[in-house]
């Protein structure tokens, strides 16, 4: 059973973070933020919530970004900062003075930019199946997918204003849950993710988020002129069948972090795009041997 709630922050003149946890918050365990992938939900993270090793060592916080879930925002416009900034609001409206991150692909992006954004709050960083790159070319070389010929059409076709009962296809949900999940998806997972994708992106207030989420992901900036400011620890995790970022895009990747205290890098065998939620027993093991590795005494001072 989890805890389900929106928490109100100013950014972007008020926003409501989606936000979901499994206990309530003790200030004498670690944190761990998870920040959810491309249109899904804090329901990515279900299998982390189920595991009662996970919760019973580690406070458990899933933070929907803007334009996913129950997150909303007066604003038309959002970018993956503006969701880093939210999050750290949702931290110090609930009290929480540090926290690990993991982040699933785009969350990887937004954990990153919360640990550049506010350092002395970020234990630790654990990015999955992601890239501190823009969608470059170069990327494309070492085997990544090509996000502008994904998204493009995608991004024209949804400019224009729908009815109340517009909802995402079946193939728009296809081409994204495939590459997600991998083409092998059992069918209730596939059921599950189609289901919630037509329900969250209904209408023409879905479809504008909707098309503005995929505008972030096709044109978002590059991080990796900044990561010499990331100074926490980092433990990259990257699933062997990942066919949106490569492994050696990743390794490469995982190996721009100068000042970071600690930086670890594990491809998890037959493990997907979304890898935790293809591969959780083996993110969740190695979450949490990382976590309490660097809960050191100064984090846990910090935290407390």
């Amino acid at each position: 059973m989890t805890k389900f709630q929106t928490i109100d922050v100013p950014h972007l003149g008020g926003s409501k973070i989606g936000c979901r946890t499994a206990t309530d918050y003790d200030p004498r365990l670690p944190t761990l933020v998870m920040i959810n992938s491309f249109t899904t939900s804090s329901e990515l993270y279900r299998r982390q919530f189920a595991d009662a090793n996970l919760t019973g060592k580690v406070n458990l916080l899933a933070l929907e970004p803007y334009g996913h879930g129950a997150t909303r925002t007066a604003s038309e416009q959002f970018t993956y900062w503006d969701s880093a900034i939210a999050n750290i609001q949702v931290l110090d409206r609930l009290g929480i003075k540090s926290a690990f991150v993991l982040g699933t692909s785009q969350g990887g992006w937004i954990a990153m930019r919360m640990a550049l954004l506010a350092p002395s709050k970020i234990d630790g960083v654990i990015p999955l199946g992601t890239s501190m790159d823009c969608e470059s070319a170069a990327s494309r070389d070492l085997g990544c997918w090509d996000a502008p010929a994904f998204c493009d059409p995608w991004i024209a076709d949804l400019a224009t204003e729908v009815d109340s009962a517009w909802a995402p296809s079946d193939q728009y949900c296809n081409d994204l849950i495939d590459p997600a999940f991998g083409i092998n998806i059992d069918q209730e997972t596939r059921a599950f993710w189609t289901s919630r994708l037509k329900e969250n992106y209904k209408g023409d207030d879905g479809r504008s988020r909707l098309r503005m989420c995929t505008i972030n992901l096709r044109d978002r900036d590059g991080l990796r002129g900044r990561l010499d400011g990331v100074v926490s620890p980092v433990l990259w995790l990257h699933g062997t069948e990942d066919v949106v970022y490569s492994v050696s895009h990743a390794q490469r990747e995982a190996k721009l972090f100068p000042r970071a205290k600690s930086v670890s890098f594990k491809a998890i065998e037959g493990g997907y795009h979304f890898l935790s939620a293809t591969n959780p027993e083996e993110v969740n093991q190695e979450a949490l041997t990382f976590i309490q590795k660097c809960w050191s005494g100064e984090a846990r001072q910090a935290a407390e």
